[in-house]
């Protein structure tokens, strides 16, 4: 598509120099012999499942961690290399497609297990065990030792891996940096009773983003990066020991439609939400909530970049529309582009997770189909 018509209202920019670097600094952070298991489920947390994965591949990325069948199935019709872990829960009617695409299935629980194990498979199903150390969501629990030994034993698995998830290594709370270390003893104490019984354990696993940042000094077989990769943490209030120079990925833009002066007691929009105490400049920018820009953030004070100032969104986010104060003296015309997502202090993913009481996985998953992605070399760029 003509890159003039993807920027025709809204689009995102995606700067994948960026994702590169967020991958050097990953590396440096860990064990030399760890890999990274880019995780890009959620659509590559809002940045396009399969430009993010191209990349990756191409600069040496060759484990993928996807939350559903379908999302494996998408990498692999994209022609996506190596090994693609689902980390969550497939329908056992469907493992026959976990086969047909060389995907990875995770062992959701002990039941699952027993159904897996009830199939006439073609071949042995790669797996990675799920072990639940605490987290309660999913998993086989830490203790059923026995029963993790006898899995190892079965023909119609090929276990691959091995994993936990830590539920508060994003804390600085004593009780919870406590709690992370009782998850981390109860996986090593599984992995050493495997051990003990000459079963060959590989692809180990347990620091996410947070696990990265706060007990770098962990040694598995890979890592899962989520967030870090797109350059940004999850949220303002969590704990960060050991920051990285991450830079994001990701902007999202717009251009102004229209601007109006107001007059002194006009009001802007959908329940005269904003009502002009004096003479105002108001620009109106062609995206709404429909394309991921959420509705609460309405009536705040949000900041927006335009003509390397800073506007503030008024009024009610529409489906397609929003408005914006911008300064009496700012020259702002029809066209004119809008950052409403960037690395700037004030319009960064952190600020507006921060304003939406959420976290940056949350409004990023947000963003909506109408929205085009464009690979830019600096995302700052407004042309």
């Amino acid at each position: 598509m003509d890159t003039n018509l993807m920027k025709n209202r809204a689009w995102v920019e995606l700067n994948l120099d960026n994702l590169e670097h967020n991958i050097k600094v990953i590396k440096e952070a860990i064990h030399e012999k760890t890999k990274i298991m880019a995780v890009v489920k959620a659509n590559a947390y809002g940045h396009d499942l399969v430009i993010i994965s191209k990349k990756l591949n191409e600069i040496g990325i060759e484990d993928f961690a996807v939350a559903t069948l379908e999302e494996g199935m998408k990498l692999r019709e994209n022609n996506i290399v190596g090994n693609i872990l689902i980390l969550g829960y497939t329908n056992i009617n469907n493992i026959k497609y976990v086969l047909d695409n060389d995907l990875t299935q995770t062992v959701v629980s002990k039941e699952y297990a027993k159904e897996l194990l009830d199939l006439n498979l073609d071949k042995p199903l790669k797996v990675h065990l799920k072990i639940n150390t605490g987290m309660n969501r999913i998993g086989i629990k830490y203790s059923e030792v026995e029963f993790v030994k006898s899995l190892y034993s079965e023909p119609k698995l090929n276990i691959t891996g091995i994993y936990t998830h830590c539920s508060s290594s994003d804390s600085s709370e004593p009780s919870d940096i406590e709690f992370t270390r009782l998850q981390i003893k109860r996986f090593d104490d599984l992995i050493n009773k495997l051990k003990n019984a000459n079963i060959k354990v590989i692809g180990t696993h347990l620091q996410a983003t947070y696990g990265i940042l706060n007990y770098p000094e962990l040694e598995y077989d890979y890592v899962r990066p989520g967030m870090i990769l797109y350059g940004t943490y999850t949220g303002k209030e969590l704990y960060v020991k050991n920051p990285l120079d991450l830079k994001p990925v990701l902007s999202l833009k717009s251009r102004v439609s229209a601007v109006n002066i107001l007059s002194s007691g006009d009001a802007v929009g959908y329940g005269r939400l904003f009502k002009a105490s004096e003479p105002a400049k108001v620009a109106t920018v062609s995206i709404g909530y429909v394309d991921g820009y959420p509705r609460y953030l309405s009536p705040g004070n949000t900041k927006v970049l335009i003509n390397n100032t800073y506007g503030v969104v008024i009024g009610r986010i529409c489906m397609d529309q929003l408005c914006i104060r911008v300064p009496f003296n700012l020259d702002v015309k029809e066209g004119d582009i809008v950052t409403l997502i960037g690395a700037r202090e004030g319009v960064t993913a952190l600020d507006l997770a921060e304003t939406l009481k959420t976290i940056v996985p949350e409004l990023f998953g947000r963003l909506g189909s109408r929205l085009n992605y464009i690979i830019v070399n600096d995302s700052s760029n407004e042309k």
